[in-house]
């Protein structure tokens, strides 16, 4: 934004402090004229003479303040000069650090010492601010990069295999169509992934009140053939879970959950348990299966976009990479907390814990 120049807050300061000690010292000088001298009236100089004594003062004092006040002026302006540049020299290093981070760095920090105080916690916060924008760049530019490369796959898939029905006129064309089908399905599943974890992570979604236990029944039930077709026992069971939330981002992560859980499993004879709870101040959302033997290392890594637990699993349910990412992009928007921990049997427990409400809130009644 182009501004005209103006002076700088230094001189400002400045002006101010000499402003204010020459207003100090003219009320001084007044003060000591009007209470001290104003009740001397004539001296005698000689016998029969006598001379307004205020004009011998005044002949005297003039001068004199006419000094003082010079001192003050030009003390004024010298160390108030010095103690602005002193007072506002935290301010110079954080414009500096905004300036280099304009132009594209966020590792600088301005580390700024000494006690608290309201330059210190400014900077404090901006160094703050940078650690934060630096990790999410880098989470964002990671991210792309793998999404793009997630992207390109089924893209080169696609462009194959229309390039060898072009060389191969005779070639079984549902066979190809069905590839085709397939592979274009996966791309489509992934921007809709994608759309999903970045509407999460902007938080762009309306609150309202919502029950974590419909959700798990819900995704339960919605789910209970893929289960049936792999082996796979799901058991569902646990309270009223209130909080408040967008009903369709939550009822992703549930089936985000019990896909996960479902999908990465043993082949047969697996179990998948999803429990709802309630504790004081938080609702909590638990699925566990039975299946491999996972390292905390590994599940640690879980959450990141594009990371499996396993091999890439083939199939109309294989997911894209990013269902455990969108559940922590949700629970983060929530305001939630997302755990994941091995089960000593194999498998993993994943626990989400949301913000607690009242079922009836005061003032909404039931068929509000």
């Amino acid at each position: 934004m182009d501004r005209a120049p103006g002076l700088s807050v230094r001189l400002k300061l400045t002006l101010s402090y000499a402003g204010f000690l020459m207003i100090a010292g003219v009320l001084l000088l007044a003060t000591v004229w009007v209470f001290l001298l104003r009740d001397f009236s004539v001296v005698s100089s000689r016998p029969g003479e006598f001379v307004p004594i205020r004009t011998v003062i005044l002949r005297a004092y003039a001068p004199a303040t006419a000094v003082v006040l010079t001192f003050l002026l030009v003390f004024g302006l010298v160390g108030g000069w010095i103690l602005a540049g002193r007072m506002l020299a935290p301010l110079t290093r954080i414009t500096n650090a905004t300036r280099v981070a304009t132009n594209g760095s966020l590792s600088h920090r301005i580390r700024l010492t000494g006690r608290k105080d309201e330059f210190r916690e400014l900077a404090d916060a901006f160094d703050t601010m940078l650690t934060q924008l630096e990790a999410h760049i880098a989470e964002q530019q990671r991210f792309a990069a793998n999404a793009s490369h997630e992207l390109r796959t089924p893209l080169a898939i696609t462009k194959t295999l229309l390039d060898a029905a072009r060389t191969d006129p005779n070639r079984d064309t549902g066979r190809l169509v069905d590839r085709l089908h397939t592979v274009n399905t996966r791309a489509i599943d992934l921007t809709e992934a994608l759309l999903l974890l970045s509407r999460a992570n902007l938080r762009s979604f309306t609150r309202e009140p919502v029950d974590l236990s419909l959700m798990a029944e819900e995704a339960t039930e919605t789910l209970l053939p893929l289960g049936e077709r792999r082996g796979v026992t799901i058991e569902t069971c646990g309270e009223i879970t209130p909080t408040l939330g967008s009903h369709s981002l939550l009822l992703q992560l549930t089936m985000n959950l019990v896909q996960n859980a479902i999908v990465h499993n043993l082949p047969e004879q697996g179990t998948v348990w999803v429990n709802t709870s309630v504790r004081p101040k938080t609702v909590v959302l638990t699925v566990e299966n039975t299946g491999e033997q996972l390292t905390p290392q590994l599940v640690s890594t879980l959450t990141e976009p594009f990371q499996r637990g396993t091999e890439r699993i083939h199939g109309d349910h294989a997911g894209v990479g990013l269902g455990l990412a969108i559940v922590k992009s949700i629970t983060q928007a929530h305001d939630g907390t997302l755990t994941l921990t091995p089960r000593p049997a194999g498998g993993i427990r994943i626990t989400v814990e949301l913000p607690a409400v009242s079922p009836h809130p005061d003032g909404e009644t039931s068929g509000s």
